[in-house]
């Protein structure tokens, strides 16, 4: 059978609809509903707090196109800042003030830019990864993958690795783009569109899968060294067994710590190549390792927190249930989700309690992305914001 990809948003809509099916009939039959029924679906209304944290825009630049995924993320090198959007404007800022150094029309793409060791690295809806200087946006060289690319890829000094949405890894030449290495996972029949990164560290590639593995690979030879399940499936429908890691996989003191959808949050040893601790949860995003907390926003928009050190269950914050729920951000010392009425939310990640907030845009917050003293948030419409707290 084919393989075929939904989109998040399509994905919750098949879902709710089939839901609604399923429950019309004796629904009808419910004598005793009360017109005062909460819908478990709804977004909860947002709550008073005690500010702590303000929140300023320092600088905003509009680009075009729709960021469904929230897949188009910044790169950083020294102090520029490189973005582009789905319709291919790529441009370089300087990042403290947003002033723009230059900028280059590309084809259409299906992720944001990576940065490092002098490059950047694009890839387009064609399939094409490309590389270009970071000084003025010029081609170093262009390969076609034979897939599309939906995540950004990871550089080292040597080597360019990129995931395609098919599930391929791929080792490229950092110089030339010559194909040095690739590995085809096994995917299953029905994912969910969108790709985790690749991750670099310690001469290894650590990547996760739409089949709910993780696997790490000698970054020279594209040899697996080992991999593991973040989880298993345990449904009776393909919509059951849906288990996509499209969170990136964050590697941290000699361990890796994974999420998947319908899945858990697993950490594994590096140097044991095993996994050492799971908990139940559904997640699209990687997990925030910060001041002694893992912390985990889940699918339906519930924040959990673990000790790190303990891996006990720390506070859980449901204030936010079913507001889609950007990634978190840990940014001095807090925790920052976007929404999807385009509100920053500051969380303190040691009592879980809102400490700041402020409405940035029109539009839903897609990605959050710390660099050193600026925060960027990233909306559905391609705007990006340069944020202080």
């Amino acid at each position: 059978m084919e393989m075929s990809k939904l989109n998040k948003k399509t994905f919750f809509i098949i879902l709710l609809s089939s839901s609604l099916v399923s429950c019309s009939t004796f629904d009808s039959l419910r004598f005793w509903q009360n017109d005062d029924d909460v819908d478990p679906d709804e977004p909860k209304e947002l709550l008073s707090f005690n500010e702590q944290r303000n929140i300023n825009i320092e600088w905003d630049i509009s680009f075009n196109g729709v960021n469904d995924l929230g897949s188009f993320k910044p790169g950083f090198s020294s102090e520029n800042l490189f973005f582009a959007d789905a319709e291919g404007n790529l441009i370089s800022v300087q990042s403290s003030t947003g002033k723009e150094n230059w900028k280059k029309q590309l084809n259409f793409l299906s992720s944001g830019v990576a940065s490092g060791f002098g490059i950047l690295v694009v890839s387009d809806i064609k399939g094409n990864v490309i590389a270009l200087n970071q000084n003025d946006g010029s081609e170093i060289w262009s390969t076609n993958v034979k897939g599309e690319v939906l995540s950004t890829a990871a550089i080292d000094p040597k080597t360019v690795v990129v995931k395609t949405g098919s599930g391929e890894l791929i080792g490229l030449e950092k110089t030339s783009g010559e194909t040095l290495w690739s590995y085809r996972s096994k995917l299953p029949t029905l994912t969910i569109i969108g790709s985790s990164s690749p991750v670099i560290f310690d001469n290894k590639v650590f990547v996760t899968f739409d089949n709910g593995r993780l696997g790490v690979f000698d970054i020279n030879s594209g040899f697996l060294l080992w991999d593991g399940a973040i989880s298993y499936v345990s449904g009776t429908s393909e919509l059951d067994n849906l288990i996509d890691a499209d969170a990136d996989p964050v590697v941290d003191g000699g361990l890796v710590y994974t999420t998947n959808y319908q899945g858990k949050l697993n950490i594994f040893d590096i140097a044991q190549k095993r996994s050492v601790w799971s908990y139940d949860v559904s997640s699209f995003f990687s997990p925030v390792v910060s001041r002694g907390m893992i912390i985990v926003s889940e699918s339906n928009s519930n924040i959990k927190s673990f000790s790190a050190k303990s891996l006990e269950e720390s506070w859980s914050n449901e204030d936010y249930l079913n507001r889609e729920l950007s990634n978190p951000a840990s940014f001095k010392g807090n925790l920052v989700f976007g929404d999807f009425e385009g509100y920053l939310h500051v969380i303190d990640p040691l009592n879980g309690k809102t400490i700041g907030r402020k409405k940035i845009s029109k539009k839903p917050i897609k990605t959050l992305f710390s660099r050193s003293n600026s925060l960027y948030a990233i909306d559905e419409a391609f705007n990006l914001f340069s944020v202080s707290i």
